[in-house]
């Protein structure tokens, strides 16, 4: 199963941009999209940003996966939390 989730834009260098989800530093593509900028959030999926997300729903989203992650590590006793 694949997810897409919410990053945020933090360096653009023609259709490759680095975004960072919830610390994690990655290279997406933003060939999909037109108009991205420097600190929007945007859905990326497989390695493709697919759509621009306004601030609050992406940060609520993350919340909602860091706390899914939460309760599985709790049950699992692990304690990587990281998306």
């Amino acid at each position: 199963m694949c997810l897409a989730i919410p990053a945020k834009i933090i360096e653009i260098n023609g259709k490759i941009a680095k975004v960072d989800v919830d610390g994690v530093i990655r290279e997406t593509s933003i060939i999909l999209i037109d108009d991205v900028k420097i600190g929007d959030y945007v859905i990326v999926h497989a390695g493709f940003a697919i759509n621009i997300l306004d601030e609050e729903a992406a940060l609520q989203t993350l919340e909602y996966l860091r706390s899914i992650l939460s309760a599985k590590a709790g049950q699992d006793n692990g304690s990587n939390n990281h998306l």
